[in-house]
């Protein structure tokens, strides 16, 4: 009953997969898996192809078939997936199936399987490493913002705030008074000054009207400013 189930089997797969499916032997065969890669992770030129291998025991399907995994020589590889170490987790992937399938044809159902398993893994580390560069950016940019973060303001820190920025104003404004006072200062030393020069100090010095020579009112200013002189 067995050996006419696997034949059975056999010609079904060939039907389902005429190019992925190839002997080895009478009770041997292997089939190729291509894979979809995450839609965000390194495209490759040409498909990843992994290979079940799978051989009938005698009891098949009374009995789990022996299976092995492996890649195709000269395969393209992706750094999502190392069929040698993966292995195992891919065998262990397919125990379910092989429980629940006991005794009836489970090959199609393992491919299947096996080709979910294989991409949820890829998916899974891309996501990892996806979520790694996102921590990693993540702690870049708290490390820029710390930055320009200003120290958290407390009452404390506000009302002496508040004091310095009191004294500051306080200084201003008498740095300005003395500003002021000393350009009065000046302005008041300068009209006493003025006083006390002689009518000729003050023509001299364009402090008094000047005019053209040969005017009348030049000639009494001169006049009036040489008496000045005479008198003092």
């Amino acid at each position: 009953m067995g050996i006419d189930e696997q034949k059975e089997e056999r010609e079904v797969l060939d039907s389902i997969f005429p190019d992925e499916i190839q002997d080895i032997s009478d009770t041997a065969y292997r089939v190729s898996i291509a894979l979809d890669l995450p839609s965000n992770a390194e495209q490759l030129d040409e498909p990843l192809i992994i290979l079940l291998n799978v051989s009938y025991p005698e009891a098949y399907p009374d009995v789990a078939p022996n299976l092995d995994i492996t890649s195709p020589p000269n395969a393209s590889r992706h750094p999502l997936l190392d069929v040698a170490a993966d292995k195992a987790q891919l065998l262990d992937a397919l125990g379910s199936t092989i429980e629940d399938s006991m005794g009836m044809a489970m090959v199609f159902t393992l491919v299947a399987t096996l080709k979910d398993s294989a991409e949820t893994l890829m998916a899974d580390r891309q996501r990892q490493e996806q979520e790694i560069k996102d921590v990693a950016a993540r702690e870049q940019e708290q490390q820029e913002n710390r930055k320009f973060e200003g120290e958290k303001v407390t009452r404390e820190r506000f009302l002496e705030w508040r004091e310095k920025f009191k004294k500051d104003m306080e200084e201003k404004e008498r740095q300005q008074r003395e500003e002021e006072e000393a350009e009065m200062k000046g302005k008041r030393s300068t009209r006493v000054e003025e006083k006390k020069l002689t009518g000729r100090q003050l023509w001299e010095r364009g402090l008094i009207g000047k005019v053209d020579e040969g005017d009348g009112e030049a000639d009494g200013i001169v006049e009036g400013t040489e008496k000045l002189k005479v008198e003092a």
